[in-house]
């Protein structure tokens, strides 16, 4: 993890009218995010959790308070520049894949691409390498209704590091998921923050959470309700994993009693 802050949330509230009601989606929270880390927030249905993802990805403005981006207040930045700003700088990965069911999984990953002006040979170029990491080279020309949900997941990974973002932001990755298919998204997850992309998890999955985040930020009504740091996170629980699996090969086997003995 490194010192150098990515995005930052300072006394942010995000209030809704509802009629005469006013909700309080957002009600005061500070979040400090630094480049490397991998960070989960949490909390249960109505607790903020998407509202926040919104407001820390810059989909939403606050209706008080600040938010930074590389130290720069985005309040302060046309709505034009500050799309090409998040275009760059996150990758967003979504829990209904959000892909266009009109293009094919290559057309898909070279969209991002595409609102940047990068060129057609670039664009086919990175997409298919990074169908290629993500091991979906082969379906590059299906479409998302010919694969299955896992790899629809993947397909939208790769979509998010099209443009080689320093964030991935990622809501409920494995919420549509099976659990062996969401380990392996997760497992593709890990693999980017080993490489040094920050990862910001959008979870109500308390075991993701204490398995790879080293900041875990709890919400309850709008408000952060704690915060708690784990020492080098996921590998911690490697390590554990680990050490159960080296004593588990020392226990000797008893031996078989001899008959008549």
């Amino acid at each position: 993890m490194g010192d150098k802050e990515v995005i930052r949330l300072k006394d942010v509230f995000r209030h809704y009218h509802m009629g005469e009601n006013i909700v309080k989606a957002i009600d005061g929270i500070n979040i400090t995010i630094n480049e490397g880390e991998f960070v989960a927030v949490m909390g249960p249905s109505g607790s903020g959790k998407s509202t926040s993802m919104n407001l820390i990805g810059s989909l939403d403005m606050p209706t008080k308070g600040q938010i930074f981006l590389d130290e720069e207040d985005i309040s302060q930045v046309t709505e034009s520049d500050l799309a090409q700003i998040r275009g760059k700088k996150i990758g967003f990965i979504f829990q209904n894949f959000n892909l266009i069911p009109n293009l094919t999984v290559k057309e898909n990953v070279m969209l991002p691409m595409m609102f940047q002006g990068e060129d057609i040979y670039k664009r086919e170029q990175k997409a298919e390498e990074l169908l290629d990491k993500v091991e979906l080279l082969d379906r590059m020309d299906h479409y998302p209704n010919q694969i299955s949900g896992g790899q629809m997941q993947r397909v939208a990974i790769a979509r998010a590091l099209a443009n080689d973002p320093e964030v991935i932001l990622a809501d409920e990755p494995t919420g549509n998921l099976d659990t062996k298919t969401g380990e392996r998204v997760m497992e593709f997850l890990q693999k980017l923050n080993d490489e040094g992309k920050t990862i910001i998890m959008v979870t109500h999955e308390p075991e993701l959470a204490e398995a790879h985040a080293q900041i875990i930020y709890w919400l309850k009504d709008g408000k952060v309700e704690k915060s708690t740091k784990r020492k080098n996170g996921f590998k911690v629980v490697e390590q554990e994993r680990r050490l159960i699996k080296k004593h588990s090969k020392k226990r000797k086997t008893p031996a078989k009693k001899k008959k008549g003995a």
